[in-house]
């Protein structure tokens, strides 16, 4: 399919592809970004489009993926369980007084997960970095049951822990 073509119909599914991609994040502007990156991912990949008939597909399958691809990475850069909290880093969040509280919800947090037991907080740990269930049963040499009834015990422990948490 020539490029025109596929510009018209990325144009004319544009409407579309919002309203999938404000289902998928829940937020207008996250929308939009995917929106905008979905467009360029297919633009960029118009030679890999074989099928002709099943366009509307291939793009709702570019921009799940890449929703996918973009929660994954935000998982794993989200540190905020990681115990290595240095002093600068409390420092920097405690100068912004908005951040005072949000700085003291975090210590809280840091402080209830780290009373888990290590048997359960390392393969909350791993599941939270973004593990699957299979890949963290493989890393500790345990069964996948196992691993789901800590993350079952870690997650039950931490709901009543955190009741009063806002």
């Amino acid at each position: 399919m020539e490029n025109s073509k596929i510009i018209n119909k990325i144009v004319a599914m544009q409407p579309e592809l919002m309203s999938f991609a404000f289902k998928l994040t829940a937020n207008q502007d996250s929308a939009n970004d995917l929106v905008q990156d979905s467009i360029l991912k297919a633009l960029n990949n118009t030679q890999k489009f074989i099928r002709q008939e099943n366009f509307k597909g291939w793009m709702y399958t570019i921009m799940r993926n890449l929703f996918i691809n973009n929660y994954r990475r935000s998982v794993r850069e989200l540190n905020f369980l990681d115990s290595n909290f240095t002093d600068y880093a409390q420092i920097q969040v405690a100068k912004d007084d908005d951040k005072f509280e949000e700085t003291y919800d975090l210590k809280l947090l840091y402080r209830i997960i780290n009373k888990l037991p290590d048997d359960t907080k390392q393969p909350f740990m791993m599941f939270v970095s973004g593990l699957k269930y299979k890949e963290i049963a493989e890393k500790m040499d345990l069964p996948i049951g196992t691993i789901k009834s800590r993350l079952h015990f870690a997650r039950k422990k931490l709901q009543k822990d955190l009741r009063d948490f806002s």
